[in-house]
C-alpha cells in the first residue's frame, strides 16, 4: 500500500486480519506510550472471541420454521453484492475537482463516522435477513442462525469499542502527517493529504471486509454444496 502506512516497522507483526494490522500500525505511530499498546489489547480481544460460551444457541431447541415463502438465495446474494458495492463507492468517494474542501481532522473524522454508520446499518440489516432465511431451512441450518445471533450479541460491545477507535487513530494520523509536512495543510493537492486519504480508504475498506465476513459465511451456508 502506498503511503506512510507501508513503511517498515521494527515491531513484532500483529496477528489477525488486515483491519487489525492497519489499526495497530496507526496506533504505533500516533498513540501515547501509556499502558498496554493497542496491538496487545487487540490480540487479547481476538483470544477472547474464541472463548465465548454459546451453549444456549448450540444446545437449545430450534424455533419453528416461518410460514412465509422463503426468499431466493440468489436474490439475497445480489442484494448483498449491491449493498457492498454502494459502500465501497462511499468509501472511495473524493470531492469533484474545484469543489471546496475542508482540510482539517474534524471534517475527515465526520466523514469516517458517516461511512461507519452506513456500514453498521447496512450490514446489520443484511445479516438479519440472512438469519431469517436460514431459519426457514431444514436440518441444522436454523441452529447456525441462532449461533450467529448469539455471536453478534456477545461480541458487539467489544467490536463497537474497537471500531470507535478508528476516527481517533485516523485523526492523530492526519495531524502527524500535516505536522511532518511543515505547513498549515491549506493546499488540497498536498502530497501528505493524498497519503492520508489513501490510508483512510484502506482502513475503511478493511473494516468493510470485517463486517462482511459473517454475511459471506451465512450466504455460503445457504448455497448448495
Amino acid at each position: 500500500m502506498t503511503g506512510t502506512m507501508a513503511k517498515k516497522q521494527h515491531r513484532t507483526p500483529v496477528p489477525g486480519p488486515p483491519f487489525i494490522r492497519l489499526l495497530a500500525a496507526l496506533a504505533d505511530r500516533n498513540a501515547p506510550r501509556t499502558g498496554p499498546d493497542l496491538s496487545d489489547r487487540l490480540s487479547q480481544w481476538i483470544d477472547w472471541t474464541r472463548a465465548v460460551a454459546l451453549s444456549r444457541a448450540l444446545d437449545g431447541r430450534l424455533p419453528a420454521p416461518a410460514a412465509t415463502e422463503p426468499t431466493e438465495v440468489e436474490t439475497l446474494a445480489e442484494e448483498c453484492a449491491k449493498v457492498r458495492a454502494s459502500l465501497v463507492q462511499s468509501i472511495q468517494y473524493t470531492p469533484d475537482a474545484g469543489a471546496p474542501v475542508r482540510i482539517d481532522p474534524i471534517a475527515f473524522r465526520q466523514r469516517c463516522l458517516t461511512v461507519q454508520r452506513a456500514m453498521l446499518t447496512a450490514t446489520g440489516r443484511l445479516r438479519g435477513q440472512l438469519r431469517d432465511r436460514l431459519s426457514q431451512e431444514p436440518g441444522e441450518l436454523p441452529r447456525l442462525a441462532e449461533v450467529d445471533a448469539a455471536m453478534e450479541q456477545a461480541l458487539s460491545p467489544r467490536e463497537q469499542q474497537l471500531l470507535a477507535s478508528v476516527p481517533t487513530l485516523l485523526g492523530a494520523h492526519f495531524e502527524r502527517l500535516r505536522d511532518d509536512a511543515g505547513g498549515d495543510g491549506a493546499d488540497p493537492d498536498a502530497g501528505w493529504l493524498q497519503i492520508f486519504r489513501n490510508d483512510m480508504q484502506a482502513v475503511l475498506m478493511a473494516e468493510l471486509d470485517v463486517r462482511f465476513h459473517p454475511i459471506e459465511g451465512l450466504l455460503a451456508a445457504l448455497r448448495p454444496h
